[in-house]
């Protein structure tokens, strides 16, 4: 899907976010095992268009899809499509959004239904 975003990383990126709703670089180029370069400059690139906002906690940004983005139901429709596609390795690791430290004995919670996002 290259093709369709323009490089690699924009697809990346904009699969990442919109499967886990934020992002900040680290944990993008963590998760797809490449240079941090390349994310960092589509986060800023995909910020200036409109298409992302950025929220600065201390010294990490995070990074969201566009609330006020005019094609941003057609854009998160389009991603999830993409991400059904995936292998789904790649996709349960993708959706599995774990934030901090689980509690002892607390079950893994999936984001099963990932079509919800697309009501929102």
């Amino acid at each position: 899907m290259k093709s369709l975003f323009g490089s690699l990383s924009r697809e990346r990126v904009l699969t990442f976010i919109s499967a886990r709703e934020q992002g900040y670089a680290r944990e993008i180029t963590e998760f797809w095992k490449c240079p941090d370069r390349p994310i960092k400059r589509e986060l800023n690139s995909l910020e200036s268009d409109g298409v992302l906002v950025a929220r600065s906690y201390g010294r990490t940004i995070s990074y969201s899809m566009n609330p006020r983005f005019f094609l941003r139901k057609e854009l998160s429709a389009l991603l999830l499509k993409i991400i059904d596609a995936y292998p789904p390795v790649w996709k349960e690791k993708l959706l599995l959004n774990r934030r901090r430290p689980r509690a002892k004995g607390k079950s893994i919670l999936y984001l099963e239904n990932i079509s919800k996002k697309d009501s929102l």
